[in-house]
């Protein structure tokens, strides 16, 4: 009803109970007369209907005062709706990772978290409306000497915060509208017969480690597929890798040579093949790379630069790019579009010849001594997997 001083004075109390009398002009709010005739304003909160509140007594206060009182209560409920909680980067966090559990890739979320610990660090213990556009930049900046890692945290903590937007963490994202520190740059780096040679033998003498180097080496996989393999993905003399833990979401089953047969016998018989000191998926990589580096003259190169390598060498070899492309599980190039589409064929031959080659080119390149220094004496490939620590 339209509330005015006229109307108010010919409400009638109800005989028994309360009535509230709401008015046509502000949402929620009314007079609430009681059966003694106790006439008072209140407000009932929208979608809230046991939140009444009282804001004074007819007569005390004007319908006036009374009703800006309540579309001011109205106007502060809409703000406070709208503004961001408080929560700290590490609480947002947490929340974003299980939540990227139900639906990501584990390597992605174990790969996005881990950025997010290690770079960004000495914000965990900050209120996530306190972090600033200097404050991201002022550690990605220090990044720009190692390009490739400044793209990889600037693109996590972008994804990041614009989840904690979406989730009104924040009003928007501090690194919005900022490009990326540095632009992408595709590394051609692929390693020399002599310093893959290098590197296996060095691979023998660095433990566990050096059996992770070694199955990148034997098989070209990517280093965070290598990282979560476990034994009972191995049947028979093939390999299978479940879309969830592979880059594009594709199951792949390749085959494996004699050196990686060798080298499975070393490794746990269940569970992870490379597990960490707390039971999860190896992930340590730089700092176990900065000590295997030590023990090899190899220079300029990274756990990438094996499969590049393994691609590479296999074209040289004369094996065919399709195959490779199967090989290294790839839906580009030769069988993107229309013809990974309609093109179902598995290569599965074809691949098994081609891991043949390549383990007749690792054997050749462990047997051979002319022109070659390396830090540790060569010996075949059978006993030098056999003799690893």
């Amino acid at each position: 009803m339209r509330l005015n001083d006229l109307t108010i004075r010919s409400l009638k109390p109800p005989a028994t109970g309360a009535k509230i009398y709401a008015d046509d002009q502000v949402t929620g709010f009314g007079i609430r007369v009681s059966q003694a005739g106790t006439a008072s304003y209140i407000l009932t909160l929208p979608g809230r209907a046991r939140d009444r509140i009282t804001i004074g007594r007819v007569g005390i206060i004007s319908l006036k005062d009374a009703r800006s009182d309540a579309r001011r209560r109205l106007a502060d409920l809409t703000l406070n709706s709208r503004r961001p909680t408080r929560i700290t980067f590490a609480a947002a966090l947490a929340i974003f990772v299980a939540e990227k559990e139900k639906k990501n890739r584990a390597s992605t979320v174990a790969e996005n978290k881990r950025i997010l610990e290690k770079y960004f660090v000495r914000l965990h213990h900050q209120q996530l409306s306190d972090i600033t556009t200097q404050k991201i930049t002022s550690i990605t900046d220090k990044l720009a000497q190692t390009p490739g890692t400044a793209l990889h945290a600037f693109w996590t903590i972008r994804t990041f915060l614009r989840w904690c937007a979406n989730r009104r963490y924040i009003d928007r994202s501090p690194v919005e509208g900022l490009e990326a520190p540095t632009k992408t740059i595709f590394r051609e780096r692929v390693l020399t017969d002599d310093e893959l040679r290098e590197l296996i033998v060095a691979s023998t003498i660095s433990g566990s480690y050096g059996r992770y180097i070694r199955m990148l080496a034997f098989t070209g996989i990517r280093r965070t597929e290598a990282a979560h393999l476990e034994r009972e993905w191995v049947k028979g003399e093939a390999i299978t890798i479940p879309a969830r833990i592979c880059k594009n979401g594709r199951e792949h089953t390749f085959p494996f040579s004699e050196s990686v047969a060798a080298l499975l016998k070393e490794l746990p018989d269940t569970g992870l093949l490379f597990p960490s000191s707390t039971g999860t998926p190896f992930s340590a990589f730089s700092k176990s790379k900065t000590e295997f580096d030590k023990t090899h003259n190899v220079t300029d190169w990274t756990l990438h630069d094996l499969r590049r390598t393994y691609a590479t060498t296999l074209q040289r070899l004369g094996v065919r790019i399709e195959v490779i492309e199967a090989l290294l599980n790839h839906i580009s190039g030769s069988r993107a579009g229309i013809v990974g589409v309609y093109q179902r064929y598995d290569y599965r031959q074809e691949m098994r010849e081609a891991v043949q080659k390549w383990e007749q080119h690792i054997q050749a390149l462990l047997s051979a001594t002319e022109g070659t220094q390396c830090l540790t004496p060569i010996s075949p490939i059978s006993s030098l997997v056999n003799a690893s620590g």
